[in-house]
């Protein structure tokens, strides 16, 4: 495990997220004092310049998404249009090429068991819930970013509040794989579930995509699909007991009356013999105490539901307000976020190669540059050295020599842009 840098959080306390403005990353470089002003003016046309590439480069990856994304929209069915392609290996496909894009915009994917694990804790939606994900192909969830709240939760039944501190993450995405038709069509609940609401069903097959903000770690579970609000033991005994107390004395009151209710009732069929005006009272009574219980029952059987409705309220509440996009529309934001990290990444790792004044070891690259990030700039991050310096040697911007790597000189580093720029441009052959 690599030692922590002083003034830098734990490695694995820290997002490998850069929550900054591209002008804020370049002015924070250039005011570092390590560039003459001739530098400083070659250095802003390199940043230009390398953007222009990641956004010709991240174009095209936005068309094959929404291209291979065509055929799980579930706005969209394909079969209309009479396709014949191979929905698995597009399926796969498809994971394969979002979650890479969420990688570049370091998203971290969430285990079951994190999230399992994470549930346990107190969090904005007091209510106990089931997400059955069982019923679907494939769902996975990933985050990026996060900070410290304190909310105020009830205690002592109610009566207190009590500050609380939890972990929320900034961004979170869940990517949600219906089953196709034919894989377990027979026990997929949630097609039932479904058609007894009487809403519309997501076509078999299709993958939703949903994006969210600041996602308290406690809630994750609350964003899967077709979850349902359980009533915990607490809300049983809360309306449990009242009713248990309530309904005794009727029922103590009433097996004394039965008896003469049910013999009144056997004298007006034919059944029994005669009867007397007391009976007839008592009869009264009982009657009168069934229709006590009955609407006794049915109070507390509102009470039940009214309590549902309310924690249904609180779990839409939470996921309503904090929903930003979905499906298809998500992909713009998700490219433009991968490129403006994969920019900024590769800016820092040439400028911590170009600032140093002999070749440097890989190890020794990223723990400056997150020490560099610390001081000059404020913030605690994961430098992703190895995809940075991947793109370094895809633009033929760094050199690797015995004794470690070294940057390409800027006036040599904007030429080799310039001629990858230009390339980019020319017709197909």
């Amino acid at each position: 495990m690599d030692a922590p840098v002083r003034g830098i959080a734990p490695r694995e306390q820290r997002d490998r997220v850069i929550p900054l403005r591209k002008s804020d990353v370049i002015d924070g470089l250039i005011a570092e004092g390590r560039l003459d002003e001739a530098d400083q003016a070659r250095f802003r046309q390199l940043a230009r310049m390398l953007g222009a590439i990641l956004h010709y480069d991240y174009l095209e990856e936005l068309d094959r998404l929404r291209e291979t994304y065509f055929y799980f929209d579930p706005e969209i069915d394909p079969h209309e249009f009479g396709s014949a392609k191979d929905l698995n290996a597009a399926y796969r496909e498809l994971t394969d090429e979002f979650v890479r894009v969420l990688t570049d915009a370091n998203f971290i994917e969430v285990s079951h068991a994190e999230i399992t694990k994470a549930f346990a804790e107190g969090a904005r939606v007091r209510v106990k819930i089931k997400a059955p994900v069982e019923d679907y192909r494939d769902v996975r969830m990933f985050r990026r970013g996060s900070h410290m709240e304190t909310i105020k939760v009830p205690a002592w039944f109610g009566l207190r509040r009590r500050p609380l501190e939890i972990m929320v993450y900034d961004d979170v995405v869940l990517m949600v794989a219906t089953k196709p038709d034919g894989m377990d069509a027979a026990d997929n609940r949630l097609a039932l579930l479904s058609a007894r609401r009487g809403g519309q069903k997501v076509r078999s097959g299709a993958m939703l995509l949903k994006y969210f903000r600041h996602i308290a770690r406690a809630d994750l579970k609350a964003l899967f699909p077709n979850v349902r609000v359980v009533r915990s033991l607490i809300d049983h005994l809360t309306l449990g007991v009242p009713a248990i107390l309530g309904g005794v004395p009727i029922l103590i009151k009433l097996a004394s009356t039965m008896t003469v209710l049910f013999l009144v009732a056997g004298f007006y069929l034919g059944l029994s013999g005669t009867i007397h005006d007391k009976d007839v009272e008592q009869a009264l009574a009982a009657l009168s105490g069934l229709l006590a219980l009955g609407a006794f029952l049915l109070r507390q059987w509102g009470n039940f539901h009214r309590q549902s409705l309310v924690h249904q309220k609180q779990l839409t509440d939470n996921v309503y307000y904090r929903n930003v996009n979905n499906n298809s529309g998500i992909f713009s934001y998700l490219i433009g976020e991968a490129e403006d990290q994969d920019w900024k990444e590769t800016l820092l790792a040439y400028y911590g190669l170009l600032t140093e004044a002999a070749p440097i070891a890989r190890e020794l690259l990223d723990t400056r540059i997150e020490e560099l990030l610390a001081r000059m700039i404020g913030i605690s991050a994961d430098f992703d050295v190895d995809h940075a310096l991947s793109r370094l040697r895809q633009y033929d911007l760094v050199v690797e020599t015995g004794d470690g790597l070294i940057a390409v000189p800027l006036a040599d580093a904007l030429a080799r842009l310039d001629r990858k720029w230009k390339g980019l441009l020319q017709p197909a052959a």
